[in-house]
């Protein structure tokens, strides 16, 4: 049995070995056109399930947009190219300034963080009749995914932030003044 399996795979191996089929040379933004420089060719083994586009099809590629925002490295599916589907429905997209020491320092795409922002005159705590503190401060607090992270062109140490959010939460947090900040949190299970 085990050398049926062997035998197999060897074939199956050796069937696609030669299979070329689209990557992408570096990120395209979500509605941005593909250009060739956009595209490299890669070989792969085994494409079982997948939906790739074959290195034949380059220059249908070619010209068309990007559905969604597609990192560097990344094998070209159909459901990638086409019209622009990003955000998705009932969701934004804003850009947020981080000062250094405001998020981590390794802080990446595809990252869930917490996005807090605490107004300049924030930090007046009134007591409660139970002896603790209730913070009435007007901090504004979301959940997003990073899209990306690039360095601000202003401050020194500061790097601008895309953010992906519920469309009511990207207006919240977009509308507020003060300092933001990222806590990077585990993704939900």
């Amino acid at each position: 049995m085990i050398a049926t399996v062997v035998v197999f795979w060897q074939v199956d191996l050796r069937q696609h070995a030669d299979e070329a089929f689209l990557s992408t040379a570096r990120p395209i933004a979500a509605g941005k056109p593909i250009t060739d420089s956009d595209l490299t060719v890669v070989r792969v083994a085994n494409t079982s399930g997948l939906a790739l586009i074959a290195a034949s099809s380059r220059s249908q590629v070619v010209g068309r947009t990007a559905a969604a925002p597609i990192p560097q490295g990344v094998l070209l599916t159909a459901a990638q190219v086409g019209p622009a589907a990003w955000p998705p429905s009932g969701q934004a997209v804003i850009a947020l300034a981080v000062k250094p020491g405001r998020a981590p320092a390794e802080l990446t795409a595809g990252a869930t963080v917490v996005v807090l922002v605490v107004p300049s005159n924030a930090g007046q705590n009134t007591a409660s009749g139970n002896g603790a503190a209730k913070n009435t401060d007007g901090t504004r607090r979301a959940v997003a995914t990073v899209v990306s992270v690039s360095t601000g062109a202003d401050q020194v140490g500061t790097r601008l932030v895309t953010l992906l959010l519920a469309a009511d939460s990207a207006e919240t947090i977009a509308s507020a003044s003060g300092d933001a900040s990222l806590v990077q949190i585990g993704a939900p299970r």
